[in-house]
């Protein structure tokens, strides 16, 4: 699962800088997102510790965020801060007594997420949400009436592929669990987001001969946070 994770986001990384115009690599890297959502939605659910998961979370957020801006957005924050986000909400919501008093909690995050450069913005905490709350057939219908509904406001014709690793959770248990085991080692797990993007920044500069002039406003916000 992890495998999976972390080669289809370098594949779509790999397309969005060099191939922009091979949609191929795209549909491919549309893999990766529900497959870390999901991870997250675990890691939440299984954790010894809260806090110290989300000290992982923002510790790799920050050391990402340069990386990211260098090699993919000059101007935005990474999907870590999104994961770190919906992971906040999700701690908000185990607190409260009844789940639709999480509207009052959820939707404002929505409207930040959507508001600031977030990778994936409030698409991102929609989709753990629904890795959260939903299960079996619910899941799957639910992903897809997300994706639908981006795609006919935001043109996301390209997440549609996303679907593929919720039919697996929902639909091929046996196989999903078999590709769980194959995990990677901790390290690998944590680092290969900020290592991957440092790569290929360093990877771009020697294709392009230059860098994205980086927006340092969004290093200043990081710090902030």
């Amino acid at each position: 699962m992890q495998l999976i994770a972390m080669l289809t986001m370098l594949i779509d990384h790999i397309g969005y800088i060099f191939f922009p115009q091979d949609l191929g690599w795209r549909y491919i890297g549309r893999i990766a997102f529900p497959i870390y959502c999901y991870a997250l939605v675990q890691g939440h659910l299984y954790t010894s510790s809260k806090s110290r998961y989300l000290l992982r979370l923002l510790i790799i957020a920050l050391i990402a965020q340069v990386p990211y801006n260098l090699a993919l957005d000059p101007g935005g924050l990474n999907v870590v801060f999104t994961l770190l986000l919906s992971e906040l909400v999700l701690i908000a919501l185990d607190k409260l007594p009844k789940l639709w008093m999480g509207i009052i909690v959820t939707a404002p995050v929505l409207w930040v997420m959507d508001y600031f450069p977030l990778d994936y913005n409030a698409y991102g905490l929609l989709l753990v949400l629904i890795f959260r709350y939903a299960h079996s057939y619910r899941l799957v219908l639910a992903h897809l009436a997300l994706n639908v509904i981006y795609m006919f406001y935001y043109g996301w014709t390209v997440q549609m592929l996303s679907l593929l690793p919720t039919l697996v959770i929902a639909y091929g248990p046996e196989l999903w669990e078999h590709l769980r085991k194959r995990s990677m080692p901790r390290l690998v797990w944590w680092l290969f987001y900020p290592g991957h993007l440092a790569v290929l920044a360093i990877i771009r500069l020697l294709y392009y001969g230059e860098l994205p002039e980086m927006d340092w406003r969004i290093i200043f916000l990081c710090k902030s946070m």
